[in-house]
């Protein structure tokens, strides 16, 4: 990241540049780019600091405009249902089925099938309705209310023939066979049916909302799926990038050729020749179709001719005795495994052998195995021998030192796994399934003289519909490459809160491990995380430091389909010639997807040139480009999964004109070079410069040269942790509080279409407020302001939830110690932190026409009012549905249902719940089922115990609320509204809260254009803040000279006081208050539950039992344990001290009586009734079953 001091690194990313036209917008024509390359450019200096960095703000509105934040996964999405879909389909290739044998038709001919799938379409999401049942389109509202999933059906093109086989004879002398098989067509058949349904993600190509003019919400910006009524996304999956060669040194060396599919896999090992013996001779051996043999063999089985040549496409430059003995080892362990392999194709043969001998060989001949399982992209075998010599050549690089082991947990040897590919391989799993049910159900009817019916009986289409609506809602998803396994943790329901909570969700990152505790290095921060994923913001607990949140500017690349072969040639690269025999005498090797598609003799000039068509349009602008000097290699990538992010490119910055700085969009920034998208790899390459202000510093009177220079440093942390005023001055833990918990848990308002959603919780703050302080990253992510009073841009309200609230850092009697809060009761009352709770009630009942008939009818459930016992039914209708603006208190019955046979199933309002009826919703889902819904609203002003927090990670309770005349007032009459501690914050270490009151101070009585910005790591110096605060005729550090408002005296210290942002949290006291005196009980101990929804207890502990004993209230602590908990009594016999039962039992005479029982003493006299807890009794009991007895010393108390 410093300055470069290698001219050749500066060419090497730089591009010639060009000059604009005088065009309005930057999509020019192409054929005035070769004049423009002779014209000379604008210096950085000529253009000034204050410019650039405007244009760096404009550049990242038009990133924003462009991309969004949740573009990674509509995109994934959308080249799903354009190319994953097809490649799911194509991968089966044609299924075979033969016939079940039947004893009975020996002399019969036998029917086979095959069946093979061809083209797909996806439809719209469609569902049935109304009266005529007819079609409509589905909506995003519709499933939502209706509890449906929104999905697409899958429509494909299955190809089914029908044949019979006889062996026939024929010329060998012509064929090369004595006999063939001849297939005699029966029937073929061709029909385009529904393989099942597929949830469609929200804006996404396949979405009614992508086209529509104005969507439900204003702050929808789609990127989840709707899966019975749920909101649910994707978690990007963290994967070892399957497209490099995988070094590991853990126990022995070894590198592997990885692959998705198992039989492509390839390892090399470098080991001791004999396992027991340690200090043996290494020797390099293959694991290859799941057997072993010496890599001298495998080398000869693909033509190579002789040891010279083997040792020439290692290509081990350095003489150094110990690789020497490598392979004079590996040959005599050849020699020994197979002698006289050199000649012919005996090699060939000694592998086929061992192939052979594995558990489940291939079909396949051994040619036509190392033909297609054998590095299946590269063409030719003597092409596939010089790539595994390459293989051999970076195991021996790394066995003395000279290459480094692969890094697991850094970035370039990451992809990160979002809808596309996890779609696709859960896809590719049910289809798998429902191909297997179709040839077991198709090979019944092949058989005999049945007749086949229609290929939709036999392809069900419900197991790809129930499955991926299954892996859905359970988050089970089918593991990378395990296939009995499934992993967890692949989706999430969609917070929504806040808005802001709802795109944090969408942009989390999942590492999967397999055990939590034994992670090494992976929960820890790697450099190759710098802006790419948020260094911050993770959450504390088992989770941390595995989840993460992508940067502010965090791209996931998308697969490139086009072929970069020819461009690569027209660049000057070379391709990998098909023989073994040709030295390559120093050239550079160039991999494309970790494929080695050729070689170049100037690495350099060949990645010059590359990046020179990447920023003029002529390759992709995804593909990433490295130059590896020191191993002799140019990599390039094109693949999905790499997160990329926008640099500015210095050398290009004299393109811009100055005139049209705001007009440009980003693609077309991209298309001339100004900016392009590095990759975690290429940027180890560049010399990037942490602001445009590092672009006009000078080292010993040089300028510093610097490749590329971000937009700014708040990107490089996540979109939570940008927004926080000064986020750079406080400890790292308060900003993570902030960024994970608190913004996640602030309520504002989530949704602009709360009257057609029915959420199950959700909170709306009735007042939302903007904060006064501004950041670049709320400011791109902003609208354009309403009037010119408001001066370029509004922050997005969205990402702020709370309200601007004047604090004062005091103490106040006492009620605000240990981060509580003492609030303004006529705050309040005008409206403060008023927000609105809503919680919604949901009953489903059977629907009569759908109605199973093996059911009684007496079992039909129904929405219905009846007397019930459960509950007050007052408000209730004679629909079981209570009318809007009822308002219900704990015990109502807020949906009454009753069975026909009057067995009450009516649901009731949970202890502590109350509301007014805002909306009642009737309708059925797609399962046929009718539901009702009840939405309950409550008012909630702040009251004791409620939660509130800072921008700053400064959280705390409401302690007192305080009335305004007694609170302190300042000279002007001001009177705050938060009063909160001092001692708060020397230990929490965070300053910045204080910076934002004095920020904000100066922002609210500033004369002219105040200072507004905060953003972190550019803040204005404490000068500046201090400078405003004085110009507005306040003490410079925010000091105010206030009156007791008691009793009217000047207090003499000096209160720090301002207004700051403070955030109302989702813990409420309400939700938690819990009491009872007493309720249900245990069957099994009768002591109390534990559950606050089931009425339960409070849990009195050990720790409480001591602070009661030390008071010596034995009085309450024999009512707290006993009393009120599990109070029973039980017999005792006094004679022999054991517990007696109440029994029946016969007396002489005939006569029975029922009574306590000694059975040991076989009398009943003597027995007393105890109390004694019911545990202890439960205690003596499970004892007894053991064989283990209990004696009870009694005596009178």
């Amino acid at each position: 990241m410093g300055a470069s001091s290698d001219p050749k690194e500066d060419i090497a990313m730089s591009s010639k540049g060009e000059k604009f036209s005088n065009a309005t917008e930057m999509d020019l024509d192409d054929d005035d780019d070769d004049n423009d390359e002779f014209m000379e450019l604008t210096s950085v200096k000529d253009l000034g600091e204050v410019f650039l960095q405007k244009f760096c703000k404009d550049a990242s509105m038009a990133f924003f405009n462009e991309y969004g934040l949740i573009s990674h996964q509509i995109n994934s999405y959308n080249d799903f249902i354009k190319n994953g879909v097809r490649r799911v389909f194509d991968s089966f290739g044609e299924l075979t089925v033969e016939p079940g044998y039947d004893p009975s038709k020996k002399g019969e001919m036998w029917r086979y099938a095959s069946v093979r799938f061809g083209e797909v379409t996806l439809d719209r999401p469609t569902f049935w309705g109304g009266s005529k049942d007819k079609e409509f389109n589905m909506l995003p509202r519709h499933a939502r209310l209706q509890n449906m999933t929104y999905s697409s059906r899958i429509k494909v093109v299955v190809h089914v023939e029908v044949y019979t086989q006889q062996l026939m004879s024929s010329d060998k002398f012509k064929t090369g066979k004595e006999q063939y098989l001849d297939k005699n067509v029966i029937s073929s058949e061709e029909k385009e049916i529904i393989i099942g349904r597929i949830p469609v993600m929200v804006k996404s190509d396949l979405c009614w909302m992508k086209e529509a003019e104005k969507g439900d919400c204003d702050f929808d910006h789609g990127g989840y799926f709707l899966v019975k009524g749920a909101e649910k996304t994707f978690i990007a999956q963290e994967q070892i990038c399957k497209k490099r060669l995988w070094i590991t040194s853990n126990p022995y060396l070894t590198v592997a050729y990885q692959s998705e599919v198992k039989r492509n896999r390839l390892i090399i090992r470098l080991a001791p020749s004999e396992p027991e013996d340690t200090k043996a001779q290494k020797v390099l051996t293959v694991y290859f179709l799941s057997t072993e043999i010496p890599v001298w063999i495998l080398f000869f089985a693909l033509g190579v001719s002789s040891d010279k040549e083997v040792v020439d496409l290692i290509d081990y430059t350095t003489d150094d005795a110990s690789i020497s003995n490598i392979l004079f080892a590996s040959i005599n362990t050849a020699d020994k495994a197979c002698d006289g392999f050199r000649k012919g194709k005996a090699a060939l043969g000694h592998l086929d052998k061992e192939i052979k001998k594995t558990q489940f060989p291939p079909k396949e001949s051994i040619e036509e195995s190392l033909n297609m399982y054998l590095f299946p992209n590269l063409m030719g075998t003597k092409q596939r021998a010089r790539f595994l010599g390459y293989m051999v050549q970076c195991l021996l690089l790394a066995s003395t030192g000279r290459r480094k082991c692969n890094n697991k947990d850094d970035f370039r040897n990451k992809r990160l796994d979002l809808a596309g590919e996890l779609l696709e391989r859960e896809l590719r799993a049910h289809v798998s399934h429902a191909r297997k049910r179709m040839a077991k159900a198709l090979q019944r009817d092949l058989y005999g003289d049945k007749g086949l019916r229609p290929v939709e009986f036999y392809l069900d289409a419900s197991i790809v519909t129930n499955g991926l609506s299954r892996a859905f809602s359970t988050g089970a998803w089918c593991h990378p490459f395990k296939r009995t396994e499934r992993i967890s943790g692949v989706v999430a329901n969609v917070g929504r809160t806040n808005p802001l909570q709802t795109m944090v969700d969408m942009r989390k990152t999942r590492q999967q491990v397999q055990y939590t505790g034994k992670v090494g290095d992976a929960r820890y921060p790697h450099p190759s995380h710098w802006g790419k994923v948020c260094f911050l913001a993770t959450p504390d607990g088992e989770n941390c430091g595995l989840v993460k949140n992508m940067a502010t500017t965090g791209l996931v690349s998308l697969n490139v389909a086009e072929s970069l072969i020819s461009k690569l040639c027209d660049s000057g690269m070379e391709k990998l010639v098909n023989d073994t025999s040709t030295r390559l005498d120093g050239k550079i090797k160039v991999f494309l997807n970790g494929d080695w598609v050729g070689v170049c003799v100037d690495s350099l000039a060949f990645v010059m040139e590359l990046r020179r068509m990447r920023r003029r349009k002529e390759l992709p602008h995804q593909v990433e480009i490295k130059r590896d000097e020191q191993h002799g290699e140019v990599r390039i990538f094109s693949d999905a999964g790499r997160i990329l992010r926008p640099l500015l490119v210095v050398e290009n910055l004299g393109k811009i004109t100055p005139s049209k700085a705001g007009k440009y969009s980003f693609q077309s920034l991209l298309d001339r070079g100004i900016v392009e998208l590095i990759g975690a790899e290429e940027e180890e390459d560049c010399r990037t410069a942490w602001g445009v202000k590092f672009l006009f510093t000078e080292d010993e009177g040089k300028p510093v040269k610097y490749t590329h220079c971000e937009l700014d440093m708040s990107f490089l942390l996540s979109v939570s942790c940008g927004i926080i005023p000064f986020a750079n001055h406080d400890h790292a833990r308060r900003v993570l509080y902030q960024s994970q918990k608190h913004s996640q848990q602030a309520i504002g308002f989530s949704t602009t279409n709360p009257n057609i959603r029915v959420d199950t919780l959700s909170h709306k703050l009735h007042y939302p407020q903007r904060p006064l302080f501004r950041t670049i990253t709320s400011d791109c992510l902003g609208k354009p302001g309403y009037s010119v009073c408001h001066n370029g841009f509004i922050p997005r309200y969205e990402c702020f939830n709370g309200q601007n609230a004047i604090v004062a850092v005091n103490v106040h009697l006492g009620y605000n110690q240990e981060d509580s809060l003492v609030m303004n009761r006529a705050s309040l009352e005008r409206g403060l932190f008023r927000s609105e709770h809503i919680r919604s009630y949901k009953a489903e009942v059977d629907n009569k026409e759908s109605l199973d008939k093996r059911r009684k009818p007496d079992d039909c459930v129904n929405f219905g009012k009846i007397p019930s016992k459960i509950g007050r039914v007052d408000s209730l209708d004679d629909d079981g549905l209570p009318f809007v603006g009822a308002n219900l208190q704990s015990g109502d019955i807020v949906i009454g249902r009753c069975a026909e046979s009057g067995v009450d199933h009516s649901i009731k309002l949970r202890h502590t719940e109350k509301g007014m009826v805002q909306k009642v919703v009737l309708s059925s889902n797609d399962d046929g089922k009718n539901f009702a819904v009840v939405s309950l609203r409550q008012v909630r002003s702040p009251i004791l115990g409620d939660k509130f927090s800072s921008m700053h990670g400064q959280k705390g309770v409401l302690g007192f609320l305080e009335s305004q005349e007694n609170f302190p007032f300042t000279i002007q009459g001001i009177v705050p509204d938060v009063v909160i501690n001092p001692h708060a914050f020397p230990s929490r270490q965070t300053p910045g809260q204080l910076l934002e009151a004095a920020l904000g101070k100066g922002i609210a009585l500033a004369k002219g254009i105040p200072v507004r910005h905060a953003t972190p790591f550019s803040t204005p110096s404490v000068d500046a803040i201090t400078e405003q605060l004085h110009r507005a005729g306040f003490s410079r550090w925010g000091n105010e000279r206030v009156y007791n408002g008691r009793t009217g005296e000047m207090v003499r210290s000096l209160i720090f006081m301002g207004p700051t942002f403070y955030q109302r949290l989702v813990h409420m006291s309400e939700d938690k208050v819990k009491f009872r005196n007493t309720g249900p009980v245990h069957p099994l101990t009768r002591q109390p539950v534990a559950d606050r929804k089931r009425f339960g207890g409070v849990k009195f502990g050990e720790m409480e039992r001591d602070c009661l004993l030390a008071h010596g209230a034995s009085a309450n602590l024999h009512e707290r344990l006993f009393t009120l908990s599990d109070s029973s009594q039980m017999h005792i016999c006094q004679k022999c001290q054991n517990g007696a039962y109440v029994i029946q039992r016969a007396l002489a005479g005939g006569r029975k009586i029922r009574g306590p029982y000694c059975r040991i003493c076989e009398s009943a006299d003597d027995i007393i009734r105890v109390n004694v807890p019911y545990g202890a009794k439960l205690l003596c009991q499970e004892l007894f079953s053991m064989g283990i007895n209990l004696k009870f010393e009694t005596r009178v108390c």
